[in-house]
């Protein structure tokens, strides 16, 4: 799988060499994430409940002194990558940081969390959400290896079974065309109905568009909804896009993103259910974090 990624990367990097200090940090995400160490901390899968992703209200416990080394790992990549915003993260590689605070607000895709961390830190906070909204990428790819038979094939939401987020695209698959939604931070899939808008359940074809771009492929479309404006990237494929590859694919498609935004319609931002979960470091006493309580994280 290393080599896959590092082949991925390198024609997407080929294909847009304006990107490539952004793929350095993707690279270095997607390869930490095929680290199996990453399963010791997947906790127990929530009891199965209706809309309830895997991992709400999970009680998740990390070796603080593990996620930290991540945490270097992964700042050190981005502010290496060659840009000036990203060079401002360099003092975060040694600042004491509060690992399951962070994680938790990575997780939960806080990005005004994130960004009162960068502002408290001195770095860019704009750069800084960027890059933290990946710290919890390998965490979560190992909770959906963990979970994969777990997850329900009653699964009816637009959002991820396993974390919760919106999809990165959806996958139409072999001859039957049978679709799928993906997630670029899991890796995880869940079946859906091919006219159904996953943001607003929108399941009436005359308020529902497929938009085929005009110097494009007809096995990849823009599958938009009028009522909420939203839209998925729709890939025709013979076979399921590996987990650790979706980031990467996302990326490359970016062309439909262009288009849909042309054609005024959105791609949905953050997770579409709040976890609720608690990180706590796993040799101390479990303690839960509501840093936002009094506007700044402490």
């Amino acid at each position: 799988m290393m080599s896959s990624i590092e082949t991925s990367v390198q024609n997407l990097s080929r294909d847009y060499p304006e990107w490539k200090p952004w793929l350095t940090v993707v690279e270095a995400v997607l390869k930490e994430a095929t680290d199996p160490e990453w399963e010791r901390f997947v906790p127990e899968p929530a009891r199965e409940q209706e809309k309830s992703p895997l991992l709400a209200r999970a009680e998740i416990s990390i070796e603080v002194d593990w996620g930290r080394g991540w945490v270097k790992r992964l700042m050190r990549s981005a502010y290496k990558c060659g840009t000036s915003k990203m060079a401002t993260l360099k003092p975060v590689v040694s600042s004491s940081l509060d690992i399951p605070v962070l994680f938790q607000a990575s997780l939960c895709l806080h990005g005004d969390r994130l960004q009162t961390i960068a502002i408290d830190l001195g770095v860019d906070p704009y750069a800084f959400r960027a890059v933290a909204e990946l710290i919890a990428v390998p965490f979560l790819q190992a909770c959906d290896r963990r979970w994969t038979s777990t997850a329900s094939e009653r699964w009816a939401e637009g959002y991820c079974p396993v974390c919760g987020a919106w999809p990165a695209f959806a996958e139409l698959r072999g001859i039957e065309r049978s679709r799928y939604l993906r997630c670029a931070r899991c890796g995880g899939e869940w079946r859906s109905h091919v006219l159904h808008c996953p943001y607003c359940g929108m399941n009436d074809h005359s308020q529902l568009v497929s938009l085929v771009p005009e110097e494009g492929s007809r096995t990849r479309a823009i599958e938009a909804c009028r009522r909420c404006l939203g839209y998925v990237k729709s890939l025709t494929t013979l076979q399921a896009t590996p987990p650790a590859l979706i980031m990467v694919e996302d990326l490359a498609s970016v062309d439909l993103d262009v288009a849909a935004a042309d054609g005024g319609y959105r791609r949905l931002e953050g997770s579409g259910y709040s976890l609720d979960v608690n990180v706590s470091d796993r040799k101390g006493p479990r303690q839960r974090f509501f840093p936002w309580r009094n506007g700044s994280v402490p």
